[in-house]
Formats: C-alpha cells, structure tokens, sequence
C-alpha cells in the first residue's frame, strides 16, 4: 500500500458532513449511555431505536449541538410514556 493514500482525504470528503457526523455520535452516545445508567440496557436499546428513527424522519441534518440534543428530548418523552405505561403495568 501506498504511505501516501493513508493520509490523503477521499475526493469526496466533506468536512462539514464529517463535523455533523461527529455531533450525531457524541448526542447519542451520551443519551443511550444516560438511559442505560437510568433505565437500564434493555431501555436503552429501545431508546437507541428510537432515535435513529427520529433522525430518519427529519427532512435535513441537524446544524447545532442545540438541534441534535432536541431529538433526545424528543426520544425522552418516548422513553418516559414507555417506562410509566410498563410501571403501571407492573403495579396492576
């Protein structure tokens, strides 16, 4: 392999593209990593799909750290209808 192809950027490497990729994965990162510690696993993987499916369904990328952390708020009141309607379940 060539030392120099190691280091060069792919033609069509976008920096911005890659700052947006780099915000996705710290806001999730951070969220599924709270919800295990609160909820446990189990709701964290629920919750994980759930925000990949929120991201999926908005028209373009989030440009803000501020915009990223609404599809957590989002995907908490997914996880809080959850955790209450499995609570009352329980208790029943």
């Amino acid at each position: 392999m060539n030392q120099l192809s190691v280091h060069r950027p792919a033609a069509n490497h976008n920096p911005v593209c890659a700052d947006l990729l780099k915000m996705a994965e710290r806001e999730l990162a951070a969220f599924v990593s709270a919800v295990t510690e609160l909820f446990g696993a189990e709701q964290a993987k629920l919750s994980a799909e759930d925000w990949l499916h929120e991201l999926g369904a908005i028209s373009c990328l989030p440009a803000s750290t501020r915009e990223w952390r609404l599809i957590s708020v989002n995907v908490s009141a997914r996880l809080a209808n959850r955790v209450e309607a499995s609570c009352l379940s329980a208790a029943s």
